[in-house]
C-alpha cells in the first residue's frame, strides 16, 4: 500500500476532514475535530502515524519491523507504520480503520 492509498482510505471515512495543523509538509487526517492519522507526504520512505490500542501496539511492533512508537507521538498509543512493503496492505487498511473507530467514538475534549 502506498501514500496515496493511505490518503484515498483516510479521506473515505464518514466525517474526515484533511488538515495541515503543523504547517503546509504535514497532513492531518481527523474525524469530529480529533486526529485519526498523520504523514509528511515528502518523507521517504512514506509512514502514517496511526493510534491504536496501547496492548495491540505493543503485539504489532514485535511482529512487524515496519510498526513503531508513533514518531512525534505519544508512544503509548500511536504507532508508526511504514509505507515500505514490510507491512500487509490489508493490515495497514484495518489499522486506519481501527485508528478512526478509536477517535469517532472518544467525546471530543472540552478545552
Amino acid at each position: 500500500m502506498d501514500l496515496p492509498d493511505v490518503i484515498a482510505h483516510c479521506l473515505s471515512k464518514p466525517g474526515c476532514e484533511e488538515t495541515s495543523p503543523f504547517g503546509p509538509d504535514v497532513l492531518v487526517y481527523k474525524v469530529g475535530g480529533k486526529m485519526f492519522a498523520a504523514t509528511v507526504p515528502d518523507e521517504f520512505p512514506s509512514r502514517v502515524n496511526l493510534k491504536c490500542d496501547p496492548e495491540r501496539s505493543i503485539t504489532l511492533r514485535e511482529e512487524f519491523e515496519g510498526i513503531v512508537p508513533g514518531y512525534h507521538m505519544n508512544k503509548k498509543h500511536w504507532n508508526t507504520v511504514l509505507l515500505d512493503g514490510s507491512v500487509p496492505a490489508k493490515l495497514i487498511r484495518e489499522l486506519i480503520d481501527h485508528s478512526y473507530g478509536l477517535v469517532a467514538k472518544a467525546p471530543k475534549s472540552k478545552s
